[in-house]
């Protein structure tokens, strides 16, 4: 049956933090999916939502909420809410870890290391490629880190690319870490920025937590995801929302996720479009690794073009601040 009764409320908050209190409820529904107006598209399984514009100013901003059925039968219902917003918090400062890319030649040995090889399943989701650390598939050129995905026969696979790791070398925890970084446009690319807990080799995934600051579909140009996966929210349930910006790969934006004890928090040029609440239960309060890769296809990938040769993740930096 088709959800029936939409009624969507939002009760905004007048202290000038910009949050705002949505409760959306529905005969029959049982996924909500808001679009709040800037840009930012979450699913919210309950209907209740605390999210929390970032633009400063006195904004009136339209909020469609589509209730879904069991069936994928769908209303929708649209709403006007006004927000006040008069300026964010502190942010951490102390600049703890970078990588500016402005070394030519293979990437900082000294920071990154490789996983090589196609891994369990592809990866665990029926990736096409192959990662190597060859200079063909990973290099730092005229101040960028370059990983490129080839079309090529190679150790049994169809595709070729890098995928690099700080763990052993570096891992944190709690801070804001940045990704300034430009995606290609080729169907079936799939580059990402993230991080993994660096207990991964003794719990296993999910139970480690991830968290992925940025992922690009090269089949979906310009929307932006930001995840969290962790017992209970991984693979197709996982903590996220996306958010459309309108040139990710023609220009460098920054990505970025500040992460505390209480909250985690993401964002694209300094624009909040996700938040999660941290707690003592989830596996997001250890030290975690950062990654950088491009896999080809696979489970969220898609199927890859056919006439793609090659495609070009390129990062300007990754910075850890605490």
């Amino acid at each position: 049956m088709a959800p029936t009764n939409l009624v969507v409320t939002a009760t905004p908050s007048t202290d000038g933090s910009g949050n705002v209190i949505f409760t959306a409820t529905a005969t029959n529904a049982v996924t909500y999916i808001y679009e709040y107006g800037n840009g930012v598209i979450e699913t919210v399984p309950g209907g209740l939502i605390t999210y929390k514009y970032t633009t400063s100013g006195n904004i009136t901003y339209t909020v469609n909420v589509t209730a879904k059925s069991s069936s994928g039968l769908t209303i929708s219902k649209s709403i006007q809410v006004t927000v006040n917003v008069t300026g964010g918090g502190g942010s951490p400062t102390t600049l703890v870890f970078s990588d500016e890319f402005n070394t030519d030649g293979a990437p900082d040995p000294a920071k990154w290391g490789y996983d090589i090889g196609t891994g369990s399943g592809g990866w665990g989701n029926n990736e096409l490629q192959y990662y190597t650390n060859r200079s063909q598939n990973v290099i730092v050129q005229g101040g960028v880190l370059k990983i490129i995905a080839l079309k090529e026969n190679y150790m049994g696979s169809t595709y070729t690319s890098a995928r690099l790791l700080s763990k052993g070398k570096y891992s944190f925890k709690y801070g804001k870490i940045e990704v300034r970084a430009k995606f290609p446009t080729g169907v079936g690319t799939w580059p990402a920025a993230w991080m993994l807990g660096d207990n991964i080799g003794t719990v296993g995934w999910p139970d480690c937590g991830e968290t992925d600051i940025v992922e690009h579909l090269g089949r979906d140009l310009n929307k932006i995801y930001g995840t969290l996966h962790y017992p209970g929210h991984s693979g197709g349930s996982a903590n996220g929302a996306t958010i459309m910006i309108p040139d990710a790969t023609t220009a460098f934006h920054t990505y970025a996720v500040e992460w505390t004890p209480a909250t985690i928090k993401i964002y694209v040029d300094a624009q909040l479009f996700h938040t999660v609440a941290n707690s003592a239960a989830l596996p997001f309060n250890q030290n975690f690794f950062i990654l950088l890769n491009m896999a080809m296809g696979g489970n969220f990938g898609g199927a890859v073009d056919p006439a793609l040769t090659s495609a070009t993740y390129e990062v300007d930096y990754v910075r850890v601040y605490q």
